[in-house]
């Protein structure tokens, strides 16, 4: 039975949407949705791409410190993965959602799309797709190489 895996980069202003195939092998970037922390249709849209895809997990990046802790960021993306459970359990969509420690996944994003040779005023538009990808591809490897993957998973109470 396929297992397909949402990779999720969440920022200020952009959400990045990655997807795995269904061997899980290989992430792919989806779209950046805008982020709407006034209306939530960044996650609305989430979400419905979660049932139309068949979607079971959802990585979502928890930025930390390098030492490991906690920043705004962080809480931002905590705040963001239950918001998210609560919305999937309220629609009566079955998934599960991991926090997934991403230090420098935006980083290694950049550095991509510059050896890419992309201009960096263009990186706005990609780069959170890439760190999705990113996110979800260093999962899908950890999986792969029978590594435990260390995320959190969000539970509802």
């Amino acid at each position: 039975m396929p297992n397909i895996a949402f990779g999720v980069d969440v920022g200020l202003a952009r959400v990045g949407v990655a997807v795995s195939d269904p061997s899980g092998i290989l992430a792919t970037p989806v779209m950046t949705l805008r982020r709407d922390a006034k209306k939530n249709s960044d996650r609305r849209m989430l979400l419905r791409m979660i049932g139309d895809r068949g979607v079971q997990e959802v990585y979502i990046g928890e930025p930390k410190s390098l030492a490991g802790n906690s920043t705004d960021s962080t809480r931002m993306a905590r705040d963001y993965a239950i918001a998210l459970a609560e919305e999937a359990a309220d629609a009566g969509v079955e998934v599960e959602i991991f926090l997934v420690d991403e230090r420098l996944s935006t980083v290694h994003a950049h550095r991509a799309l510059h050896a890419s040779g992309k201009k960096m005023q263009d990186h706005r538009q990609v780069v959170d797709q890439v760190a999705a990808t990113e996110i979800l591809q260093q999962v899908l490897e950890m999986r792969r190489n029978n590594v435990r993957v260390q995320a959190q998973r969000v539970v509802l109470k």
